[in-house]
């Protein structure tokens, strides 16, 4: 079989936990949620509304590394909002796939707003998601476009994966 591992990236809010679930269930392989691999402290920082910094973040990427290098088919969501996180991610392999899921603040806002019992703290937390965010070119992921339905948006990748 195969090699499939794909990350689905963008900012909180975007959809990658659901899209990623979905997509694994599509494809029969296993979902890891990024955010369940976060330190104690990257947690407690966030939830008080602070946003995690480089150094905060590295020990966190090199555990979805070993994650991505131990399973031979998998889907994983993670922010990967720079070029280095990515690199951090790919490192060692060259069968990775990124899907970003890509939508404006408003749209993203206007979901957190509804979401319950997320340690994401905060519209300025967003914000600076979006100011670290340095999107991949088209060459490195599949953008996807977030104001469709989940259902048209799992079609879309499925499509594109193909």
């Amino acid at each position: 079989m195969m090699n499939h591992k794909y990350v689905v990236m963008g900012v909180s809010g975007c959809g990658k936990s659901s899209i990623g679930a979905a997509l694994g269930k599509a494809l029969g392989i296993p979902f890891f949620d990024g955010d369940d691999f976060h330190s104690q402290e990257n947690v407690q920082k966030m939830q008080s509304g602070q946003p995690l910094t480089d150094t905060d973040r590295q020990s966190w990427l090199t555990t979805l590394n070993q994650l991505l290098r131990e399973k031979d088919s998998l889907v994983v969501a993670c922010s990967a909002l720079k070029p280095e996180y990515r690199d951090k991610l790919r490192e060692g392999k060259t069968d990775l796939h990124f899907i970003y899921l890509k939508g404006d603040f408003d749209t993203i806002w206007s979901r957190h707003q509804k979401r319950e019992g997320h340690y994401f703290n905060g519209s300025s937390m967003l914000e600076s998601q979006f100011n670290t965010l340095i999107e991949p070119d088209e060459q490195e992921a599949l953008y996807v476009d977030i104001r469709q339905s989940p259902q048209q948006i799992i079609d879309y990748i499925l499509a594109h994966l193909a």
